[in-house]
């Protein structure tokens, strides 16, 4: 998400400079002292290469007008020691442990929420803005396939076995595509349900995401916890498919009951919403999702802010 606020940034004219790692890709400027991440060179020790790249910023932070914090909350113990404002984007909690730092920081920084569910009434926040999808990473669809999505997290908090009971119940046939991040609820949950109705795909990339969002009649959305935003609800609308989810969370801001989809509280309603997905717009998914979750407007928000804060 952070590469997209740089390259929307970009896009209005901004001059920008990316602190990422090496193999980041750009319109702006890159700025790297961490050749790749953690996750891609497990060699490395996690936190030595999270400080080298925060105080690699910090000690260039005269040179900016403002920096946009999107690495949680370890930048903001710099903060104070700068004379560069910084906004801090925070996508999610880890755990209520952090808040304290976030808490130490609330009257010298500025906060901004991704979805106004997930907020703390312990912090205080300059506004909230949706993250935004690159729009051209995405195709709409006007006539899908026969068939039910769930794209996600292989996880009990995502509903993978909600959704497959959805299925199962609506007689559709369901795709699952995600990684699997726990193996015994997949064993336990998912794999003896596998069939001709039920197919799992394994971890879906850029191509056929486009893809398989596009031709879903529908995406099933069924978590079991207060998800602070949820990217594939946002990516599918833009497709033109519409959202069938578990009324928690962000969801309600996200998707407009019966316009975009469907917010529903169990599985009994959530098959009763899939008898009527062919009376939602794909059209209007599409336009709704594109007027609330692209990267264009999610870049306009925030360099309204940044010349809020720098003017204030």
């Amino acid at each position: 998400m952070a590469s997209n606020v740089a390259e929307g940034l970009v896009r209005l004219g901004a001059n920008v400079t990316l602190f990422a790692t090496a193999d980041a890709v750009t319109e702006g400027k890159l700025d790297a002292v961490v050749a790749q991440g953690y996750e891609e060179d497990r060699t490395q020790d996690a936190k030595v290469v999270e400080c080298l790249h925060i105080s690699n910023l910090m000690e260039k932070a005269s040179d900016f007008d403002i920096i946009h914090n999107h690495f949680d909350f370890l930048p903001l113990t710099y903060s104070r020691l700068v004379q560069t404002p910084m906004l801090t984007t925070i996508h999610g909690f880890s755990s209520a442990k952090i808040l304290p730092v976030y808490q130490k920081y609330n009257a010298t920084s500025h906060y901004v929420s991704i979805s106004n569910s997930d907020r703390s009434p312990a912090l205080a926040y300059i506004a909230t803005v949706y993250n935004g999808i690159r729009e051209a990473d995405f195709a709409f669809t006007e006539e899908p396939a026969d068939y039910l999505l769930f794209f996600g997290r292989i996880h009990p908090h995502k509903g993978t076995s909600e959704a497959i009971q959805i299925a199962l119940q609506s007689k559709k046939r369901l795709l699952i595509a995600g990684i699997i991040q726990d193996q015994g609820y997949f064993d336990e949950k998912v794999k003896p349900y596998l069939s001709d109705q039920v197919e799992f795909l394994g971890a879906a990339g850029p191509e056929s995401r486009n893809q398989l969002l596009g031709k879903a009649i529908a995406l099933l959305h069924p978590i079991l916890f207060d998800e602070p935003f949820g990217l594939s609800v946002a990516e599918a609308m833009l497709c033109g498919t519409p959202v069938i989810a578990f009324n928690r969370g962000s969801m309600p801001e996200l998707i407009r009951h019966e316009a975009t989809g469907f917010l529903v509280h169990d599985i009994s309603e959530a098959v009763a919403a899939v008898q009527q997905i062919s009376y939602i717009s794909r059209q209007q998914c599409h336009t709704w999702s594109f007027s609330q979750f692209s990267q264009q407007k999610m870049a306009a928000d925030y360099l309204h802010l940044y010349q809020q804060i720098l003017h204030s």
